[in-house]
């Protein structure tokens, strides 16, 4: 599940089965909440499906609202979040180390990935630690604040970044990158009807996704990942 906007306040938000390629529900927003998330799946399981996994971004708060769920956060927006905090050329070789083992999530397991980010964060604790003080206020602050967001990110997100090997039976995509491609294909098509008015654009969205939708959910695929 995911959301992709087409301006600013005029987005949809995207229920997609990642088995079978249909989109479950959708639904138009102003912003992405949680709040939005939690009705889509209530909405779904309300319609007889049974949710076997769920595979999201992991904005703040949403990897932790469905307990009873299994949640896979994608790892190629973990590799965008650590990007975001120390960019694609960071300055220090702390950065540059982190870096480099963030590109790497998508090709180890847990274990090996677990066990590199311990031994960064032990040879690079004391650097994470380090401080400066602030000479207008006088008060202290981490010296290395962007490198710091970039290591608790990766730290708070690993119970959620390999999911999909603790229930390889559910078949659990890693990413959210087929939902992000139909997203691509719907804009390209979009951007050969410039000018559509909201309620056209609307209607034309509507036929796109539902067209994934005349293929019936088989029995074989009543329970199946998001």
């Amino acid at each position: 599940m995911d959301t992709t906007y087409f301006g600013r306040t005029f987005g949809v938000m995207a229920f997609k089965n990642s088995l079978t390629g249909q989109y479950l529900y959708w639904n138009y927003v102003k912003s992405e909440t949680n709040k939005g998330y939690l009705s889509g799946i209530e909405e779904i399981s309300r319609r007889g499906i049974s949710i076997q996994a769920i595979i999201c971004d992991g904005r703040k708060g949403l990897l932790a609202l469905f307990a009873d769920i299994p949640i896979q956060m994608c790892q190629f927006h973990q590799v965008k979040i650590v990007s975001k905090y120390l960019t694609k050329k960071p300055k220090t070789l702390a950065g540059i180390e982190l870096r480099a083992l963030s590109l790497q999530l998508t090709k180890l397991n847990k274990a090996d990935f677990s066990n590199s980010l311990e031994k960064w964060h032990c040879k690079w604790d004391d650097f994470l630690k380090e401080r400066t003080v602030v000479a207008l206020t006088g008060k202290s602050q981490y010296t290395h604040k962007r490198l710091r967001s970039a290591w608790l990110s990766l730290k708070r997100n690993l119970p959620w970044l390999f999911t999909f090997e603790d229930y390889k039976e559910l078949m659990i995509p890693n990413t959210t990158n087929a939902l992000d491609g139909s997203f691509s294909d719907l804009k390209n098509k979009l951007r050969n009807h410039n000018g559509l008015s909201i309620l056209r654009k609307k209607k034309f969205i509507d036929g796109f996704f539902k067209a994934s939708c005349s293929l019936k959910i088989s029995k074989g695929y009543n329970k199946a990942p998001l």
